[in-house]
């Protein structure tokens, strides 16, 4: 996903060092051309050659190496990247970046870079609560810098609390929602909906369904990618929330309903993932249904159309697509869902055939408009999602 981008990765001197060496192979496995440059102080942690093995680059330590005699080595690195990311970042380099300095071969670099620049803390939890480092990192996003949250817990000094560089695979996460995708969604904003709805038999059981949201989450996650403002209503799920977006997390039917009606109004693009409930017990046991010798039968009720609402409630230029999980006549159902609840697409499945149902990395779609249809071949559910976005921002062009 990251083939054809270079990403200047800055190593500064923290025992975190040892996370930016898996982060390196996670972005060169994406196909990221990953030039690493480091501090002297990032030496002492860890060598030079682990990255250049890892990366298949040279890396830059020094602003006056001889070994290049024919060009200004910073400038060349810096107008090849597509992304500075300072992971770690300590507390000294973030100082400097924030004020201008320039006296090694990394903060030289990152001054004559003009491209998104991010930046991952890792530090003694006093001092990134120390107030000039929260002045150096205010300074750094007031001049577009993006600079990460810190994980929480216990720091290799000792001392328990914010410092800790956040992992490779969350800076993996940063690096692709920077460069992943063309931002042709800028200025949108896109409602999701994802996962299962719960509906209380009891106080220990409910009422659910097989949805695992991936589907839901590829989108939301997608869609930000692209550069939409996006918020995802999520049921109960097993899954890492997307980077970037805006989520709200529910429970029951009535809780989507909710959360999802009281947003709709202001986005331009509502995708209803969700596998809602479309019934819920008629009544809920304050204690736990005690098992008895006859069969049990609990009265359901209808919950409230989400779906429905939404189109019944569209506005002029605001596009609705709806999901629909289908095991028959996929075609025909999917169809006439979309005239009953008004919708501008349907994206269609059958649970059924192999690839296409839950708890999996793929899906097989039918998308369907009012006057025609798309059939997506066997794909990730993250180039599901792209596909659909694709459709989607096609047919608000025409």
């Amino acid at each position: 996903m990251l083939n054809g981008k270079t990403i200047l990765l800055g190593v500064t001197g923290g025992i975190a060092c040892y996370k930016s060496a898996m982060l390196a192979s996670a972005l060169v496995k994406q196909h990221a051309d990953v030039q690493v440059v480091m501090t002297r102080n990032a030496t002492e942690f860890i060598a030079p050659l682990t990255f250049e093995q890892l990366t298949g680059n040279r890396v830059c330590v020094d602003t006056f190496d001889r070994n290049f005699p024919h060009k200004v080595e910073h400038v060349a690195i810096a107008d090849k990247a597509d992304l500075v990311l300072l992971a770690p970042a300590t507390a000294n380099v973030l100082a400097k970046c924030a004020n201008g300095l320039a006296d090694d071969m990394l903060t030289t670099t990152v001054l004559a870079c003009d491209c998104p620049k991010v930046a991952a803390p890792a530090m003694n939890t006093k001092m990134y609560l120390n107030p000039v480092t929260q002045d150096n990192i205010a300074k750094l996003r007031r001049y577009g810098w993006e600079v990460l949250a810190p994980g929480e817990g216990s720091l290799a000094c000792g001392a328990v609390g914010p410092g800790r560089m956040p992992e490779p695979q969350e800076l993996l996460e940063v690096c692709l929602h920077y460069l992943s995708h063309e931002k042709d969604m800028t200025g949108l904003r896109v409602l999701v909906t994802a996962g299962p709805t719960r509906e209380a038999i009891d106080p220990v059981r409910y009422l659910s369904n097989k949805s695992t949201g991936k589907m839901g989450y590829a989108v939301a996650k997608a869609a930000a990618a692209r550069g939409a403002e996006v918020t995802l209503v999520s049921g109960p799920v097993n899954l890492s929330r997307p980077p970037y977006v805006e989520v709200v997390d529910i429970t029951t039917a009535q809780e989507m309903y909710d959360a999802v009606t009281s947003r709709a109004d202001g986005m331009d693009i509502v995708i209803k993932a969700a596998a809602v409930a479309d019934y819920r017990p008629a009544t809920v046991a304050d204690n736990k249904v005690k098992k008895g010798d006859g069969d049990l039968s609990i009265p359901l009720t209808r919950t409230k159309d989400i779906l429905g609402e939404l189109g019944r409630r569209k506005r002029p230029g605001q596009f609705l697509c709806g999901f629909s999980m289908e095991t028959q006549n996929m075609v025909e159902n999917s169809r006439a869902k979309l005239e009953r609840k008004n919708l501008d697409l349907i994206a269609a499945n059958n649970v059924k055939v192999a690839g296409a149902g839950f708890a999996v990395d793929t899906n097989i779609l039918t998308l369907i408009s009012p006057t025609d249809m798309v059939e997506l071949p066997l794909l990730s559910k993250d180039a599901a999602a792209d596909a659909l976005l694709d459709e989607i921002l096609k047919r608000m062009s025409n």
